[in-house]
């Protein structure tokens, strides 16, 4: 841990580091995921998707930044490599084999959610440790995340 007068008490810095860089891995894995999608996606939905899967890909690169920002103002260090992310995503790997508009929808979409559910998890762990701060970054990126779902999630349910 890097000194820094941050008023958290350093265990509890160390711990909240640890938990931000988890969902960095996560994030940046999910950033991945999404742009394999944007690219390689085909069908009649091609030019919606393919620009849907860009703009959640570009909101999700701010979530990255931010992670990895505030692990580094709690005085840690931001492991965001595509190595460090490759060995600790904790999401599914995403399937190569995917070509339709539809299938991609539902392989983001389970990403999405999973990444989700560990943002809102992200919003209990940081209050555990007194971290406000720390907390309203989970809040934004789960209310986005959530957002981005929804987004992608219409494109199932409409007729196929």
């Amino acid at each position: 841990m890097q000194p820094t007068l941050n008023d958290l008490p350093e265990a509890s810095r160390k711990k909240l580091v640890d938990m931000l860089n988890e969902s960095l891995a996560d994030c940046g894995d999910l950033y991945t995921q999404v742009k394999q999608a944007h690219w390689n996606v085909k069908g009649p939905a091609f030019i919606a998707l393919h620009r849907l899967f860009d703009e959640v890909a570009g909101a999700i690169a701010e979530y990255v930044d931010e992670l990895a920002e505030r692990a580094v103002q709690l005085g840690g260090r931001a492991n965001g490599t595509a190595r460090d992310i490759a060995k600790k995503s904790s999401l599914k790997e995403y399937p190569h084999d995917l070509a339709s508009g539809r299938e991609h929808a539902k392989a983001v979409s389970g990403a999405l959610a999973a990444f989700g559910a560990s943002a809102r998890k992200g919003i209990d762990r940081a209050d555990k440790f007194g971290d406000k701060v720390t907390a309203d970054l989970y809040t934004e990126v789960a209310r986005g995340t959530d957002k981005w779902l929804w987004f992608v999630e219409a494109h199932l349910h409409a007729e196929s």
